[in-house]
């Protein structure tokens, strides 16, 4: 009796935790398709941030800027953590901009920090060439080619073809919805949840 008591215990804590991860990442996707709401240009500009909680002006950003936003939205504020575990795990994080110490304003800009950052505290996914592994809420990254990297979030909105989800990023037209998941190299592929 006690048994079955405490495998139905443990059944009904795994399918809460589910759905509350399921919940968690509709409204990421919710937040990511909001953001296509938005004007904005694209502007790799140094800026000064507040912190905790800075952002870009308004109106300005690039592709991290939209993973950003989405994930502040839910109240995970990726420039503090970012900068957090850079200041107790700097040499884990690409040294490819010659900083010899964290730095607040622009760490979480960078695709490369996000990758580590992701792979460290969230979960890495497989990178493939299957539309059906990637889900809404799941972020991927890209090899553009020459050193250039980018990011963006899988949405529940399909190609229209059907066969696949599209992504909501910003690679110089502002924060659009768009079917480009196998335009480029797939280099990251995470679900992240604080």
């Amino acid at each position: 009796m006690k048994r079955k008591i405490v495998l139905s215990l443990l059944f009904f804590l795994f399918f809460s935790l589910l759905a509350d991860s399921n919940k968690f990442f509709s409204k990421l996707n919710d937040a990511a398709l909001f953001l296509t709401t938005q004007k904005v240009v694209y502007d790799p500009s140094y800026f000064r941030l507040d912190y905790p909680g800075g952002d870009v002006p308004k109106g300005k950003g690039v592709c991290t800027d939209v993973v950003i936003r989405a994930y502040r939205t839910l109240g995970i504020d990726l420039q503090k953590e970012v900068h957090e575990d850079m200041k107790k795990n700097f040499k884990l994080y690409p040294k490819n901009w010659g900083l010899k110490a964290p730095d607040k304003n622009i760490d979480h800009r960078r695709v490369p920090n996000l990758m580590v950052f992701f792979s460290r505290f969230g979960k890495t996914l497989k990178k493939s060439k299957k539309a059906t592994d990637y889900t809404p809420g799941d972020v991927v990254c890209w090899d553009l080619g020459g050193g250039i990297t980018h990011i963006g979030i899988v949405v529940n909105k399909r190609s229209k073809d059907k066969k696949r989800y599209q992504i909501v990023h910003n690679i110089g037209a502002g924060q659009v919805l768009e079917d480009c998941l196998f335009d480029f190299k797939i280099i990251g592929h995470y679900r992240y949840k604080k």
